[in-house]
């Protein structure tokens, strides 16, 4: 083989995602990757054995310099951008870049505006609807004036209160890539999202058992945004956790080793093991209509764990059916 045959192949292999040369309609070559994906048999053979996309065929026959996207090759619906560069002595190039990821990503936005859209038309609909009632001629007496006024600012602070979570989400996901460089207590984190929580306590005739080492090592984090989490956590325990009046949520902060230990559980109904990977998408719910009935936008828990992403921690949900849930979050130690 020639010095110039070696140093092709060795530039092939350099490759990661899936390269061929392609000679008179027969593989020449492929790299490591291509024969795991088609076949290690097929260097030598028909490119047809390889490659059975009738278009993806057609411009590599062609010779010429072009890209496609295509679905189908390797798999029935893994998309791939395929791009050919002419070689020389007749021979070109096929190179496969994987597409999923990024249709994964347009998928998930095209989802994403979607709910939000849905999230927001919903008491947006509720106050066109009411405010064009109240403009309408007639007499509206007060007993009616006010309960519509009343739905018409609750659904108005239920839109404000998912416009915040969406910002406060797009902040988060902005910062994702620069780290915290705070020194935080999260003990001092606990005791104001506790104090936080008060009226919403009250609200539901519950209270807060809190167990916070008064000893902790700083974690190395962002203040505003790790308030954020607990006030999060805390909120979801006691809307979701509290079935009955004069339920007991329980906050707990500790060292283990070398992070820092947030955990907050309740003794509500739980959640059945099939939601429970689920619970971190955007405006996932378990109960819909409990879920806006109680105030909650369904970016709570999203927020939470781009949070814990960003300060390197790990987030870890145990729930089941009639046993409570349990939230804990790890911080590695400054």
């Amino acid at each position: 083989m020639s010095d110039n045959n070696h140093l092709s192949l060795s530039i092939l292999e350099a490759i990661e995602e899936p390269a061929l040369i392609i000679n008179g309609g027969r593989v020449a070559a492929a790299n490591v990757a291509a024969r795991q994906m088609l076949g290690n048999e097929m260097v030598g053979r028909d490119l047809r054995f390889a490659i059975r996309h009738p278009r993806a065929l057609e411009i590599i026959s062609a010779g010429r310099e072009e890209s496609l996207e295509v679905i189908g090759i390797g798999a029935a619906d893994r998309p791939w951008h395929l791009s050919v560069r002419p070689l020389a002595k007749d021979s070109v190039l096929v190179r496969l870049s994987d597409r999923s990821a990024v249709r994964s990503a347009e998928r998930m936005r095209t989802d994403f505006v979607a709910n939000a859209s849905h999230e927001l038309r919903t008491p947006l609909a509720t106050i066109i609807g009411y405010a064009e009632t109240l403009a309408e001629e007639g007499p509206v007496d007060d007993a009616m004036r006010e309960s519509f006024g009343l739905t018409i600012e609750t659904e108005a602070r239920r839109m404000l209160r998912i416009v915040e979570d969406l910002m406060s989400l797009s902040r988060i996901e902005a910062d994702r890539f620069r780290p915290p460089d705070e020194q935080v207590d999260l003990g001092e984190v606990a005791r104001i999202a506790i104090e936080n929580a008060a009226p919403l306590l009250d609200r539901r005739k519950s209270r807060i058992e809190s167990d916070i080492d008064p000893k902790l090592p700083s974690i190395a984090g962002d203040f505003a945004q790790l308030l954020q989490l607990a006030d999060n956590l805390i909120g979801n325990a006691i809307r979701y956790g509290c079935t009955d009046q004069a339920c007991t949520i329980e906050v707990r902060v500790r060292s283990d080793g070398a992070r820092v230990m947030f955990v907050v559980s309740d003794q509500g109904e739980g959640i059945a093991a099939d939601h429970l990977p689920r619970l971190t998408e955007r405006f996932y719910r378990v109960d819909s209509a409990r879920s806006r009935e109680s105030g909650g936008t369904g970016l709570g828990l999203a927020i939470v764990k781009h949070i814990v992403e960003r300060h390197r921690g790990t987030l870890d949900i145990r729930s089941a059916p009639g046993r409570g849930t349990e939230v804990s979050v790890a911080l590695p130690i400054a």
